[in-house]
């Protein structure tokens, strides 16, 4: 199928969805409005019907109440309190049973005389009513009817009114002698209608809503009113002197739902009962109808869509089948070519790893070979001492052998016996510092052992015992706790030795001829302090400090290694080697280690 065809059918497809969704939304929206008027006209027939009873089964309430036996006397005896007060009681008792609001009596000057409420804070009693409407229509012998807002006690009601006559007269052949009203309160009606989705409203002769399930219309009116019957309530405060503004006038969130209406006459003063049929649920019904034609225009879409793609599916799968077997032809090809670049990068890196152990392997050597021949070099540099600590015992033991001869010789067996045991002595100090020179001397292993660090320090101390002396250098030793760590004891001792003969060479030429050494813990590490008292080290040293072949030391004082070599040991047991000027003067080089407990954990 060309491209222009599918595009033309897919064209013409959409447009027939859009007509068919269309036209389903508006027939739909048609039916519901027909429903829904259908709906409101039941719902208000029988809300009518409702509301005419009520308003019937009170119309003779007040006629019935004119005939009391008290109405009269109260009447004609408005000055005693006894005839007041019992037609109080009897008023009372009447609205209690009757349910309705209020029931009073006026004269015929609107003062009204009794009343059910005669107790309340808003008594009716003593209250002037005869600018009301139903007072002016009863006082001329008619029923008066009449909806609005209480004056005494601002709560709103239907009034309805009936003249009294004398006893005995005719009614409409003298004048009336009082008026009897029952209040009645329509509210109830209001609490009834909240439940419908639609507005209902009540409004009166002039168009002025004053019940409905909307209470932000109540009080407003359909149309805007002229000034003439703006006056006419204001004279008889139906509302209140409330400003009556037209429906139409509130906000639009207000007045949501006012528009088309169906209406129905109540009552006796032109009251409309009206309902506003919901737009709401006419739009609700026919978005239902059109998501269901949607969803089965929807459904076969899909359907000949899911035809359409099997259809493609099918002939693509046998297109994938013959690229599937060209490309496994492809692929066993590309397998075997890259096999084969493979073997051959791998034997080279087996080549080259070889050649990295083997220089890995020399390294190493290298490196062995570098700390002893450093070992060598101290041993080298501590000849001359180490030749004067062996002359001094040699010559004594020559000495004491001589004497012992010529004690022997004399028969002195005692004095020969004590020239023997000096002898012995000194022979005895002549082996520890060969045993000293040997240990130090010999090639390490690398073997990794319990290092006690207050041990080295001595002995290092021990083999430069003749330099301290030789230089007049005094050596103070604080070791403030005992501490081991994991690492080769001859290379610890062949790092202090270095660091110790760095520092006489550093005193040689001061007048304080001083060197402290400190051991002492750092949480969990072994702090050895090394601190001389000689000139410090200058800021362009002590950035090449560590650097193999540096040295500050004259020709042939030394190679420039012993504190590299020395950094690389200290390194190699995961320790730290640093240097700075003390503030008092002075250099001072601490050699962190970590201790034995942590080494193990």
């Amino acid at each position: 199928m060309s491209f222009k065809k599918s595009t033309v059918l897919l064209v013409s497809g959409i447009g027939f969805i859009i007509a068919v969704v269309f036209a389903t939304y508006v027939l739909a929206a048609i039916k519901a409005t027909n429903d829904s008027r259908e709906a409101g006209e039941a719902q208000l027939q029988i809300i009518a019907l409702d509301l005419e009873s009520v308003l019937e089964k009170f119309e003779t309430l007040p006629f019935a109440l004119g005939y009391q036996a008290d109405v009269e006397q109260a009447l004609t005896h408005p000055d005693d309190p006894v005839v007041i007060q019992r037609l109080n009681l009897t008023l009372q008792a009447i609205q209690r049973q009757s349910k309705v609001v209020a029931i009073y009596m006026q004269d015929r000057n609107g003062m009204t005389l009794a009343s059910s409420n005669w107790d309340q804070p808003f008594s009716f009693v003593g209250k002037d009513f005869r600018f009301r409407p139903y007072f002016l229509e009863a006082i001329k012998g008619r029923a008066g009817r009449f909806y609005g807002i209480g004056n005494a006690t601002n709560q709103p009601g239907y009034f309805i009114a009936q003249p009294v006559y004398p006893s005995g007269a005719v009614h409409g052949s003298v004048a009336p002698i009082g008026i009897m009203t029952v209040k009645i309160d329509l509210a109830e009606f209001e609490d009834t209608w909240r439940s419908s989705e639609s507005p209902i409203t009540l409004t009166d002769q002039s168009g002025v809503v004053f019940l409905s399930n909307r209470p932000a219309w109540k009080y407003h009116s359909l149309q805007p009113l002229d000034n003439a019957v703006q006056n006419d309530m204001s004279g008889t405060l139906q509302y209140a002197n409330q400003t009556i503004t037209p429906v139409a006038a509130l906000p639009k969130a207000t007045q949501a739902g006012f528009g088309a209406h169906l209406t129905r006459p109540i009552g006796r003063l032109g009251w409309q009962l009206m309902l506003f049929p919901s737009q709401a649920r006419v739009q609700r019904v026919a978005s239902l109808w059109t998501l269901a034609v949607s969803l089965l225009m929807g459904t076969a879409c899909a359907t000949l869509w899911a035809m359409y793609q099997r259809r493609r599916r099918l002939q693509e799968r046998l297109e994938s089948r013959n690229a599937l077997q060209r490309a496994a032809v492809e692929l066993e090809q590309k397998i075997v070519q890259r096999t084969q670049e493979l073997q051959l990068a791998n034997q080279n890196l087996e080549i080259k790893y070889v050649k990295l152990k083997e220089t890995e392997h020399l390294l190493r050597s290298t490196q062995n070979e570098l700390v002893q021949a450093g070992k060598l070099a101290m041993l080298g540099q501590m000849a001359a001492g180490v030749t004067h600590e062996l002359n001094q015992p040699l010559a004594a033991i020559r000495a004491f052998a001589d004497n012992a001869v010529t004690f022997l010789a004399r028969g002195q067996a005692t004095q020969a016996g004590e020239n023997l045991a000096h002898i012995s002595a000194a022979s005895a100090r002549m082996g520890t510092i060969i045993g000293q020179l040997k240990g130090f001397a010999r090639k390490s292993h690398e073997t990794v052992a319990v290092v006690d660090l207050a041990q080295a320090i001595n002995a290092s101390a021990a083999l430069l015992q003749n330099e301290f002396k030789q230089h007049a250098v005094h050596l103070d030793i604080e070791i403030r706790e005992s501490l081991q760590v994991i690492g080769d004891t001859v290379r610890v001792e062949q790092v202090l030795i270095n660091l110790l003969h760095n520092a006489i060479d550093a005193v040689a030429t001061v007048e304080r001829k001083s060197i402290c050494v400190s051991l002492e813990r750092e949480e969990n590490t072994a702090v050895i302090r090394i601190r001389d008292f000689g000139p410090g080290i200058p800021e362009q040293v002590a950035q090449h400090l560590f650097a193999p072949f540096f040295t500050t030391k004259p020709s042939g004082k030394g190679l420039g290694l012993g504190l590299a070599i020395s950094s690389s040991i200290v390194q190699a047991m995961d320790g730290q080697l640093t240097a700075n000027n003390h503030s008092d003067g002075g250099a001072e080089f601490l050699l962190r280690l970590p201790l034995l407990q942590i080494m193990e954990s």
